[in-house]
């Protein structure tokens, strides 16, 4: 036969398949080559290796550090959530997020105190930011919660607009006669600070919680450095074994401030804090005594406790490097708000407080102290660091600055929104020359007068490391609104 086998024809038959899967095979490796030289063109970033010199870019390194922070937060997080779990007394805590996370109180737990202006019964969970939280709170560390003429001084229309709002019955919105708010504040207005950070090294806030009488804590709260107690709260010996004698500050409302002088009955030294506003009848009791009396200068905490006592834990972490909190506390199957010393008063949401102080201790910004907890234990081993707080705050306050574009550099002054001058010896000690002779001749104004070297080393330190500049807050609880004063001597 002459025709070739199958054999013989099979390499000739598929030459041009072989050479079209070449061509293919060549095109796509062309292909490929295209398309990584346009990712490395001059045009757009060079991808980042291990034995490149070349730096990551913005955006890496911003995403780089978002997860770093992301990591950090949500450690702390679960730390946070564990404390919860472990000193909640029933509160859970529910992870939402890096930064927020959900209080709940247990089920059947009796939410009987009625809003009536809003119409509705006490939540049994709070969600809380604590970035935001824990950011707020240790910036109440550096601060003065004290108003001061310094403050008005250097604060945009301080006096034409911030004081008038802490004077009542004045007549008018603005103070367009300086002269005449001075005179109604100066009784109450220091120049400058009387009261410093780290002044004391552990403080007692006694609340009024009809929990108290479940325990004597008494002889525990005097053996703090200051003790701090809110209005009408009587100290006397029916009660010392419950809240104790000592008797360093007292905050108040407007309504106590009117009964100063019976509210201070044997006690000459104990500083009076007024929460709000002042006017012409509380300052004629003023003029009367012996006692310090000061205004507040704090923020409003729109998500936190309300009340007196929160505005106590405020003015004192300003001072104290522990706080410790009595009579804060309610079962968790409350059925109404009672106080030590007197009938069970409506009004208080003591359930949004209860979950708030939780979330400070665990925090470690405050310590609970309560008849609730079976065995006391001075055991703090659950609650977060200090060296973790430490890393969660910075790593907060990067993360926040970074969401509203804001450098991202710590310092401590990088959230001053006002800064201005004065002399360390500015300005005159509160006080009017109407005063009586009983409140001339005491010893009211020894806060204002206190050499700084008269202070606890600790005090002292912060003083240097802060530069003797004081912070204050403007209004509301936003994180960068503070009012910064520098004291340098004029070269007059």
């Amino acid at each position: 036969m002459t025709g070739a086998s199958p054999s013989t024809q099979q390499p000739s038959a598929r030459r041009p398949t072989v050479v079209l899967l070449l061509w293919l095979a060549l095109a796509f490796c062309l292909a490929v080559l295209f398309i990584q030289s346009s990712f490395t063109s001059p045009s757009a970033p060079r991808a980042r290796t291990l034995d490149s010199p070349d730096q990551p870019s913005a955006e890496a390194s911003r995403l780089d550090l978002d997860s770093d922070q992301v990591r950090e937060l949500s450690g702390f997080q679960s730390r946070v959530q564990q404390c919860v779990a472990s000193r909640g007394l029933g509160l859970t805590a529910d992870i939402v997020d890096h930064c927020k996370l959900v209080l709940k109180f247990p089920e059947g737990t009796n939410s009987t105190w009625y809003n009536a202006q809003f119409k509705f019964f006490e939540k049994l969970k709070y969600e809380y930011d604590v970035c935001e939280t824990i950011l707020l709170w240790e910036q109440y560390r550096n601060m003065t919660t004290v108003l001061t003429r310094e403050y008005l001084d250097v604060r945009p229309d301080g006096w034409l607009d911030y004081a008038p709002k802490r004077i009542a019955q004045l007549g008018a919105k603005k103070c367009y006669n300086r002269t005449l708010c001075e005179e109604l504040l100066s009784i109450l207005l220091p120049a400058k600070p009387p009261f410093h950070p780290r002044q004391f090294a552990t403080c007692a806030v006694v609340g009024n919680s009809g929990d108290l009488l479940k325990t004597e804590f008494g002889q525990e709260i005097d053996a703090h450095d200051a003790v701090f107690r809110d209005n009408e709260a009587p100290v006397n010996k029916k009660y010392a074994k419950y809240v104790g004698l000592k008797r360093d500050f007292r905050l108040v409302v407007r309504g106590a401030a009117r009964n100063m002088a019976p509210i201070l009955k044997g006690s000459s030294d104990e500083a009076l804090i007024i929460k709000s506003l002042t006017h012409k009848e509380i300052n004629a009791v003023i003029k009367e005594l012996p006692n310090p009396v000061y205004l507040f200068q704090g923020i409003v905490l729109r998500r936190g406790a309300k009340g007196t006592g929160m505005k106590s834990v405020e003015l004192a972490l300003s001072m104290c490097d522990i706080v410790d909190i009595y009579g804060f506390t309610v079962d968790p199957g409350y059925t109404e708000w009672t106080r030590y010393f007197s009938a069970p008063r409506k009004g208080h949401n003591p359930l949004q407080g209860r979950a708030y102080y939780q979330l400070l201790e665990c925090l470690g910004i405050i310590r609970i102290h309560s008849p609730m907890r079976a065995q006391r234990v001075e055991d703090w081993s659950d609650v977060p660091s200090r060296d973790e707080i430490r890393r969660a705050h910075a790593a907060a306050f990067r993360f926040k600055r970074r969401e509203t574009g804001q450098a991202d550099e710590p310092g401590l002054f990088s959230n001053c929104k006002v800064w201005g001058t004065v002399d360390p010896d500015y300005g005159p000690v509160s006080g009017t020359s109407d005063m009586s002779e009983t409140r001339r001749n005491s010893n009211y104004s020894k806060w204002e007068l206190l050499p700084l070297e008269s202070l606890r080393s600790e005090a002292q330190e912060h003083h240097a490391q802060m530069g003797g500049v004081s912070l204050y807050k403007m209004d509301g609880n936003k994180l960068d609104d503070l009012v910064c004063v520098r004291h340098n001597r004029s070269s007059g």
